[in-house]
């Protein structure tokens, strides 16, 4: 039995045009850093939630998911961001 899709999600983030972009620590280069790869959709729930302001249910409905699905999103993200900036990676923000 495979999984069910992945449900389409509305995102308005600035990244959503680029088809990649990176934020490193300065000074070094790129090729001597690991990377963590953050998805659209959940620098967007970062933003509408941490920049924002907005609750999960609000982001929910902006994104067109569930509550349940901001919260995961959201979660994963500041996990990679954090990752991202305690190891002194590189963050690739992939689609």
């Amino acid at each position: 039995m495979s999984p069910r899709p992945r449900k389409h999600r509305k995102c308005f983030c600035p990244f959503g045009k680029q088809r990649e972009a990176v934020f490193k620590p300065a000074h070094t280069p790129l090729r001597e850093l690991d990377s963590t790869d953050i998805h659209h959709d959940e620098i967007e729930a970062v933003n509408l939630c941490d920049g924002m302001g907005l609750t999960q249910e609000q982001a929910g409905r902006k994104l067109g998911v569930s509550r349940g699905t901001v919260q995961r999103l959201v979660a994963s993200g500041r996990r990679k961001i954090i990752d991202a900036i305690v190891g002194g990676k590189a963050l690739r923000v992939v689609q």
